[in-house]
């Protein structure tokens, strides 16, 4: 297939695709699926082996934001019957981290819910990433507080942070009608504001809300042009009491060829597999393998997820190996850069990107720092006590599923899947990783 050729050529030499064919990627039928998979996987192992980053997210405070993302169950007017916490402490932060260190995880991803963060906030935050840090002396933080203010980054970046996560999460020319109550430009600054600060930034997107594959295309263009780190690929879960409940889109297919089109476009960043993989991918998740170098482990901050024990199984099933916290995950030629950046503390990766210039360094063991993210409900849980094990099941009763139906019309959406999440932080109950 001529396409699928010319973008893996253009893949191993990180030059930006065009448009057309970014949508021609979206468009490959359903028996083109493995070939698209397979072009894609070339580039993904050119950059990254067959590396799988694990992260693991600690929902600092959970629900009552002011804002109104229709896709969010912590919105603004959500009846969604999610766990609502204020600030967890400190200690208590640190305790839900290992749970997810102690599985395999290198990146600790803290995230809390409102508008951003307040001065007082950012205190509050920086004395968590301290406690994780002494805890935890090798392990990556990544912050996802919302809007920063001038000099926040900067704060945080002291304060121990290597990344900061913010979603632009669909294209500029939608996202008026999927929030209200801050803009587009609002995200893309916070963006700008981590990069300045020397933070790995992270930003990405979330599929699956209506949108056109043109929108699609326009978020993963705009994306590169900020030039992040990590991309995070987050697929809706339509929380009911949300506005957004009856958007079921996605099918495990088009799913791959969303998380492929990205691969071609953003070659060499970090690709998460983010939220709501169980919930679209399904079956089809160790085929997403091939094409994203990340995921989250175990549940995500609302709502559940895959049990560590069976992430950690798909991966050495699907013959990948975890990263491990030695190991690099960005290429030479970004982390380089972003090594410099942070010694300097100046701008994140900035000029360190795709660009048309080749490199043979793929996926070289050194020091540097990866990617963050994931949408406003991911999460993740409990684990063994060796960082290279498989974790232990949660006990029965801890949030276990719904029953799933013995079988399931093809293309049928997958509502047993959507679980709000009733353990880890917040809550007295193990976590699931």
């Amino acid at each position: 297939m001529d396409l699928l050729n010319t973008l893996v050529d253009k893949g191993l030499r990180r030059e930006l695709p065009t448009r057309e064919e970014a949508l021609a990627v979206l468009a490959t039928s359903d028996d083109e699926l493995l070939d698209v998979v397979a072009a894609a996987g070339r580039v993904r192992r050119q950059w990254f082996g067959r590396r799988v980053k694990l992260n693991y997210l600690v929902n600092l405070k959970s629900g009552l934001c002011p804002e109104d993302c229709s896709y969010c169950s912590q919105r603004l007017g959500s009846k969604a019957e999610i766990l609502k916490y204020t600030w967890l402490k400190p200690e208590d932060a640190s305790k839900a981290a290992a749970a997810g260190v102690a599985g395999g995880a290198k990146r600790v991803c803290l995230v809390a819910s409102g508008r951003g963060p307040t001065d007082r906030d950012v205190d509050r935050v920086s004395k968590t990433i301290q406690a994780i840090k002494d805890d935890n002396e090798d392990i990556e933080v990544c912050a996802c507080l919302g809007l920063l203010s001038d000099g926040q980054a900067e704060r945080l970046r002291s304060a121990g942070a290597d990344a900061y996560n913010h979603n632009l999460n669909t294209s500029e020319s939608t996202y008026g009608a999927i929030t209200s109550t801050h803009t587009y430009a609002d995200r893309v600054d916070t963006v700008q504001k981590a990069h300045a600060a020397g933070l790995s930034a992270c930003s990405g997107l979330i599929a699956g809300m209506g949108e056109s594959d043109e929108d699609l295309v326009d978020v993963v263009y705009a994306l590169r042009e900020l030039d992040p780190d990590s991309v995070p690929v987050n697929f809706l879960i339509p929380f009911e009491g949300t506005p957004l409940a009856k958007e079921w889109n996605l099918t495990p297919q088009r799913a791959l060829r969303i998380l492929a089109m990205v691969r071609f476009v953003c070659p060499d960043v970090e690709v998460r597999l983010a939220g709501g993989r169980e919930v679209h991918l399904r079956s089809l998740q160790p085929l997403a393998l091939h094409l994203a170098n990340s995921i989250f482990l175990g549940d995500y901050l609302t709502s559940e997820g895959q049990a560590g024990k069976a992430d950690l199984e798909m991966i050495a099933d699907a013959g990948f190996e975890v990263e491990g916290a030695g190991t690099t995950t960005l290429p030479r030629h970004r982390s380089t850069v972003l090594d410099e950046a942070q010694a300097a503390g100046g701008c994140g990766s900035s000029g360190g990107g795709c660009g048309p210039a080749a490199d043979t360094g793929a996926g070289a063991e050194h020091r540097g720092c990866g990617g963050c993210g994931g949408c406003g409900s991911s999460g993740g849980g409990l684990c063994a006590p060796e960082p290279t094990g498989v974790p232990e099941p949660v006990a029965a009763g801890a949030g276990a599923e719904e029953p799933r139906p013995a079988s399931v019309p093809a293309g049928a959406a997958r509502t047993d899947l959507v679980a709000v999440r009733r353990r880890g932080a917040g809550t007295d109950l193990a976590p699931n990783a």
